[in-house]
């Protein structure tokens, strides 16, 4: 009973200091973005901005209910299939939406800091709205499955997958989509960026690599660390499925999912200080240098 109670009490303390820290930081992040019309209109902001809209929304509704579910045993999920399926089905597609516009700043660092002229054209604001809206409808459509294998057990009264297929795919989409992909993305595009800045004199000038280098860095950590741990247990779930489980391993695995779920908000939460840890020279750099014209005539088109 003590680690039941233990995970209880690390539940709904971490959890309120996670629903806090990530509603103040992406809110503080959302002010900076549409204070100034220069960060709505450059894609790398835009997708910060995006990102941390999502993340609000994301730590709002799925943190507030763990809290409410397992720090009070209020069970809001086991209340009705439709709101299960629902909350599962949000509780996926902000979490991979927030990682993909992260991938996708990064992608923007590298194409606006380019020496080829082609390259700097893609990154343009058009192509970042119409780019995220894709982004947007293909993981909605990736979640539908969501929507069919999802039930609230009759037993346990909690939302469970009821397709054994689909549970196995749940496994590989967070070790691979979920973490391997975008951490091999921001691997790749933030190296291309920093080659990148120290071919380009003018960009070398203003050293802004450390803080381009930290934001990455920043984003591979939290991915790793959040997501990757949580894929590994669900894999050892899964495993040991079928093997009997006496009462006191039951509550240590309870205790341990408990920590691993709760270490998933992590990157929601911290995704968005990324930015302010290294905003000042970088917000200067997005305002007056990335589009100024000293820096496209600096460099050569090819």
């Amino acid at each position: 009973m003590t680690l039941l109670y233990d995970a209880q009490q690390f539940t709904l303390y971490a959890g309120y200091f996670l629903l806090i820290a990530g509603v103040i930081g992406n809110g503080i992040n959302i002010f900076i973005f549409l204070k100034k019309r220069v960060y709505r209109t450059n894609p790398c902001t835009f997708y910060f901005l995006l990102g941390s809209m999502v993340n609000i929304f994301y730590i709002l509704l799925n943190l507030s209910i763990r809290i409410l579910t397992i720090g009070y045993n209020v069970n809001v999920v086991g209340t009705s299939t439709a709101w299960c399926k629902i909350r599962q089905y949000l509780l996926v597609i902000p979490s991979i939406l927030s990682i993909t516009l992260s991938c996708l700043a990064t992608i923007d660092q590298f194409l606006i800091t380019s020496k080829s002229a082609y390259l700097r054209k893609c990154s343009q604001i058009q192509y970042a709205h119409r780019i995220s809206l894709v982004a947007l409808l293909i993981w909605c459509l990736h979640g539908i499955p969501i929507l069919l294998f999802y039930q609230v057990s009759p037993i346990t009264k909690t939302c469970i997958d009821t397709n054994a297929d689909f549970a196995i795919y749940a496994l590989i989409y967070v070790i691979g989509i979920a973490c391997t992909i975008p951490v091999s993305i921001m691997i790749v595009f933030g190296w291309l960026t920093y080659r990148n800045i120290h071919q380009t004199r003018n960009l070398t000038e203003l050293h802004i690599d450390r803080q381009l280098i930290r934001m990455t860095l920043i984003h591979i950590v939290l991915v790793t660390v959040s997501l990757f741990p949580f894929g590994v247990y669900n894999i050892y779930d899964l495993i040991t499925s079928t093997t009997p489980k006496g009462y006191d391993r039951q509550l240590k695995e309870y205790l341990a999912s408990s920590v691993l779920s709760m270490a998933t908000y992590l990157y929601y939460v911290g995704s968005c200080y990324t930015f302010l840890v290294a905003s000042k020279r970088f917000r200067q750099t997005v305002k007056d240098q990335f589009l100024s014209k000293r820096i496209h005539n600096e460099v050569t088109p090819f």
